[in-house]
């Protein structure tokens, strides 16, 4: 599983261009794609970044709506009239289109935001106050989760 971690700064050039983050890149060989797929968050004001094998995943949950259903047509207009699939240039680079520029109101600089098996880009003070809000509802809700078993060995330097 994909893991996206951290709030990475950078900038957006002229020509509506960014490098994705290198932990984030190095993430996506792990993956092993370099393409993704950006969309508008139909939930925040910020641009959701897929790895195409995720959005695959994604797109595969579509079968359980009826093909001509209005379920589907919504769905299928939320998921994929706004996509765009992206790959890095050989710097690392990405073009944002302006219509995902205007959507998540980013400017001269923006915040790659990780979110375990996708990304998000965000103009950075509302990232920030984002990521500071869902804390503070985890907290309010008294969110835990279970913690996975530990693969390492109980005596990891066999002392006794």
């Amino acid at each position: 599983m994909a893991r996206f971690m951290g709030t990475h700064t950078n900038r957006l050039d002229k020509k509506g261009r960014t490098s994705v983050p290198a932990p984030f890149r190095a993430e996506l060989a792990r993956l092993g794609t370099d393409e993704i797929v950006l969309r508008p968050s139909h939930r925040a004001p910020c641009l959701e970044a897929w790895p195409m094998p995720a959005f695959e995943a994604l797109a595969g949950n579509m079968d359980q709506f009826d093909v001509f259903s209005d379920a589907q047509d919504d769905m299928a207009a939320a998921l994929f009239a706004d996509a765009h699939p992206v790959r890095p240039d050989g710097e690392g680079r990405i073009s944002l289109p302006e219509e995902l520029v205007a959507h998540a109101g980013v400017g001269e600089s923006l915040a790659f935001v990780g979110k375990g098996r996708i990304f998000e880009i965000w103009e950075p003070a509302a990232a920030k106050r984002h990521t500071e809000e869902a804390r503070a509802r985890a907290k309010e809700r008294a969110l835990t989760m279970r913690a996975a078993s530990s693969p390492l060995p109980t005596n990891p330097g066999g002392a006794a």
